[in-house]
């Protein structure tokens, strides 16, 4: 077994519990997504340890078990490292304290040095500061400096940008990033926010009520219509594309989805590289002629392959590109009007699609 193996049941307040048995992978970034309530951050602190799930089950992790029958290992004793909401970080300490706190409670192995980490997140210049004197997004930087420097096996992360700003957020993002290309280090990322996750998470384990309701690579749940991604407002399709031009005289980036051109708004990024595209529900239409005078630039053939209600108005639709899928969200009237049916061969078009941000290559 190399990776996370779960067979849980956790009982806590209110009647609530959580139970599953499934296995995440040790490695990449696996985020863990749900509704408030859905048993997130108790299955983060019992990998974690910090609470107990009853008799019966077990946590292994790679060569080691963390739990079954009367084994119990000690959060101190798992190798993991925790960063919560909050940054958590000692008020009397200053940064430089806080990391060399964690440091000389290094796990085993080889983890990364003080240095590294700081370089890693830009720290070099807040090291001599206290907490109170940081911003939000600065200080959930420094607590996740201060998980690393303890080196980790696994880093847990429980919604770590909920008390950020977007663009604080948003920068975050872009140092877990890079983290993982750096380490190699499996995450196990906790969050009710469908974009992070989309930017970040290579597998994702859907919650809901306690209970796993999906689980897969990203790519593929974001487009599937049998899991509670597709019935959210803010539904999207996620897929690989690589840049292929830049056209500085309309501001605009060219890039190829499939073999099929789509257009961006510009992007300072070099042509050949491989990026994430988030393509809204909301803003594909379908037509069963392609257009021959429309302002909308993209304009995609694809193949209907599923559909299914979306409330008593609306229709969600899957269509193939290729190896990959887009979603449509539009009216029943429309649905009907097209006499849409699976199998037929209809152009997208494409109003609004975002390059989600990544770390740089190399």
């Amino acid at each position: 077994m190399n990776g996370l193996s779960l067979n849980i049941c956790y009982q806590g307040e209110h009647g609530f519990q959580l139970e599953l048995n499934c296995e995440l992978a040790a490695r990449g970034i696996t985020a863990i997504y749900g509704p408030s309530g859905s048993g997130k951050t108790s299955l983060l602190d019992c990998i974690a340890g910090l609470r107990r799930a009853a008799p019966g089950g077990h946590i292994r992790f790679r060569d080691q078990t963390w739990q079954e029958g009367g084994r119990f290992t000690p959060p101190w004793q798992r190798g993991t490292g925790y960063v919560f909401q909050d940054a958590r970080l000692f008020p009397h300490l200053t940064v430089r304290g806080n990391l060399e706190y964690a440091r000389r409670r290094h796990h085993p192995g080889n983890g990364p040095g003080l240095e590294q980490v700081t370089a890693w997140l830009d720290l070099e210049e807040l090291l001599d500061h206290h907490p109170d004197q940081l911003s939000a997004g600065q200080q959930q930087r420094v607590a996740i400096g201060r998980a690393l420097v303890n080196g980790p096996h696994l880093l847990l992360l429980d919604e770590p940008l909920a008390n950020l700003d977007h663009a604080a957020g948003q920068h975050c993002l872009g140092y877990l990033q890079r983290l993982e290309d750096e380490l190699g280090l499996p995450m196990i990322y906790v969050s009710h926010n469908i974009e992070e996750v989309s930017q970040l998470a290579d597998q994702l384990l859907l919650l809901e009520g306690g209970r796993v309701t999906g689980q897969g690579s990203t790519l593929d749940l974001c487009s599937r219509l049998d899991t509670r991604l597709s019935q959210e407002e803010q539904a999207a399709a996620i897929t690989l594309c690589s840049i292929s031009q830049h056209d500085p005289e309309f501001g605009l980036t060219e890039l190829d989805l499939e073999g099929h051109p789509l257009f961006v708004s510009h992007l300072d990024r070099a042509p050949g590289q491989r990026r994430r595209l988030r393509i809204p529900a909301r803003d594909v239409s379908i037509c069963r002629q392609r257009p021959r005078d429309s302002s909308i630039l993209n304009i995609l053939p694809v193949t209907l392959v599923d559909m299914h209600d979306s409330g008593e108005a609306r229709v969600m639709l899957r269509l193939a590109l290729g190896s990959q899928h887009l979603l449509a969200r539009i009216t029943r009237k429309s649905a009907h009007h097209l006499q849409l049916k699976v199998g037929d061969a209809v152009f997208a078009q494409v109003k609004s699609a975002a390059l989600l941000m990544e770390a740089e290559d190399g």
